[in-house]
C-alpha cells in the first residue's frame, strides 16, 4: 500500500513512520541463509549457538535495524471472549465498522479476520479531497496492513486480525506502546516453532532477523555495502542472494560504533532514555507470547565480556528482598480474574450431582446389575472409552489420536 504524504503524521506519532518507510521497496527474503541460522537457535536460552559463542537479536538491534520504540506500555490484550472485552462491550465487527466506515464483505471475513485484499481494493487510493476523518480512516487501515505484514505475519500470511482496533482507535496513543518489544518477541516465538522439526514456515519480522544477520556477519553481506541509510535494515530491500553459511565464523560483537554509522543515526537513539532498556534483562510481550529477553548472555554484543563465573562471585547483590506481609495469599483482584477466566470444575457439573436423591426401582436390584436399566449420560460428557482402550493397547490410530498432544509438548 502507498504511503500517501497526509497519513505521515499519524505514523509518526505512533512510532511506525520508519517501519513504514522500509516497507516502501519489496524485502528479498535469502531463505537458506535464514534457515542455515534457525538450525542454530537454541529456544532455552533464545540465542544463536556459534563456535565462538552465543549471540542473538536484542532490543537494541531493533531500535537500530527498524528504528522502532523499545520502551513504554506492553502490546496486550484480553484475546478470549474478545467481542466483549473492547470498548462499550460491542461486537467486534459493530466496531469495525464505526472506524473503517463500513464492513468487509462475508467472502473476505473470517472469524476475526479480513482479508488482505479488501484493505488493498478499500484504502490504496486516498483521494485527494478526502477530509481530515477520511485521513485517519485511511492511515488505520495502512498501519492493520503494516502490522500485519512487516512485524506480526502469521502462517496465513493474508489476512489482517481484529486484534489491533483498540490500537488504532487511538492513533494518538499507539506512540506510547513498545512496539520493538513486541515484535522482537514474536520473531523469538517463531523462531522457537520452526526450530521444531515438524515446522516448515517461517513467519514473524524476517526483515529484522535478515538484516542482523548482514550486519553481524561481514562475510555474508550483500554487495553494495558502502551505501548508510536509517534504518539500518533499509539497506538491503534492494538486494536478494542466495548465499550459505561459511564454515569460517566472523562476527562484528558492535557494528553500530563506527563513525559511517552514527552519522545517519538519528540523536535520539542514543540517548540514555532510550538506550537503558537494550540492557535490561525482562520479558518482551506480545498478547498471549511472553518471550525473555536474555541479554546477559551475550555480553559481547553490548561491548562487555562474558563472564559466567562473576555471577556467583556476585551472588549475595542478586538475593531477592521479601516483605513479608500477614497473609500471603491470592489477593482479590487475581480471585476476581480467577473466578471469571479458569476452569474451575473440569467435569461437567451433572457429575458432581448428589445421587442420593435418584429412586432405584426395587426390580432393578432382584434382576442384578445387568439388569438394571441403562445410566444416561452426560450430554456435555465426551465418551472416551474406545480413545482409552486403543490407548491401552497401543494401535497405530493411538499415535494419531495422541499425536497433537506430543506436538503440544
Amino acid at each position: 500500500m502507498p504511503l500517501h504524504d497526509r497519513i505521515i503524521p499519524y505514523l509518526k506519532r505512533a512510532g511506525l513512520y520508519h517501519l513504514a518507510r522500509l516497507n516502501a521497496h519489496w524485502f528479498w527474503l535469502d531463505e537458506p541463509l535464514v534457515s542455515a541460522f534457525i538450525e542454530r537457535w537454541w529456544p532455552e536460552t533464545h540465542t544463536f549457538h556459534m563456535p565462538f559463542k552465543e549471540c542473538t537479536i536484542t532490543l537494541q538491534d531493533v531500535a537500530y535495524q527498524l528504528r522502532l520504540p523499545v520502551d513504554g506500555h506492553a502490546v496486550s490484550g484480553c484475546m478470549t471472549d474478545f467481542h466483549m472485552h473492547i470498548e462499550g462491550a460491542r461486537p467486534a465487527w459493530e466496531w469495525f465498522e464505526e472506524l473503517f466506515g463500513e464492513l468487509p464483505p462475508p467472502d473476505k471475513r473470517k472469524l476475526y479476520t479480513v482479508h488482505f485484499t479488501w484493505f488493498h481494493e478499500q484504502f490504496r487510493v486516498l483521494p485527494a479531497d478526502a477530509s481530515e476523518e477520511t485521513v485517519r480512516i485511511y492511515a488505520r487501515a495502512y498501519i492493520m496492513m503494516l502490522l500485519s505484514t512487516q512485524l506480526f505475519m502469521d502462517k496465513s500470511a493474508n489476512r489482517v486480525h481484529l486484534r489491533w482496533l483498540p490500537f488504532v482507535a487511538r492513533l494518538d496513543d499507539m506512540g506510547s506502546y513498545s512496539w520493538g518489544a513486541a515484535a522482537l518477541a514474536w520473531l523469538y516465538r517463531c523462531m522457537c516453532r520452526v526450530a521444531n522439526r515438524n515446522v516448515t514456515n517461517l513467519a514473524g519480522p524476517l526483515q529484522l532477523l535478515q538484516s542482523w544477520i548482514f550486519w553481524r556477519f561481514p562475510m555474508l553481506r550483500p554487495p553494495g555495502f558502502d551505501a548508510f541509510f536509517f534504518p539500518l535494515a533499509s539497506r538491503y530491500v534492494y538486494i536478494g542472494i542466495m548465499l550459505t553459511l561459511h564454515p569460517v565464523y566472523q562476527i562484528v560483537w558492535e557494528p553500530y560504533g563506527s563513525v559511517d554509522v552514527l552519522a545517519v543515526i538519528h540523536p535520539e537513539i542514543l540517548t540514555e532514555e532510550h538506550s537503558w532498556l537494550w540492557r535490561a534483562v525482562t520479558n518482551l510481550i506480545y498478547f498471549a507470547v511472553i518471550e525473555w529477553h536474555q541479554v546477559d548472555r551475550v555480553f559481547p554484543q553490548l561491548g562487555g565480556v562474558q563472564t559466567w563465573h562473576q555471577h556467583w562471585d556476585d551472588r549475595v547483590r542478586s538475593v531477592l528482598s521479601v516483605q513479608r506481609v500477614p497473609d500471603p495469599g491470592p489477593s482479590p483482584e487475581y480471585l476476581d480474574w480467577w473466578h471469571r477466566v479458569a476452569h474451575r470444575i473440569l467435569s461437567p457439573g451433572i457429575a458432581f450431582a448428589d445421587p442420593r436423591p435418584t429412586q432405584v426401582p426395587d426390580d432393578a436390584i432382584l434382576r442384578g446389575s445387568s439388569q438394571a436399566p441403562t445410566r444416561v449420560p452426560a450430554s456435555d460428557m465426551p465418551d472416551n472409552r474406545r480413545l482409552e482402550r486403543r490407548r491401552r493397547i497401543g494401535t497405530r490410530a493411538t499415535d494419531r489420536d495422541w499425536r497433537w498432544l506430543d506436538d503440544m509438548m
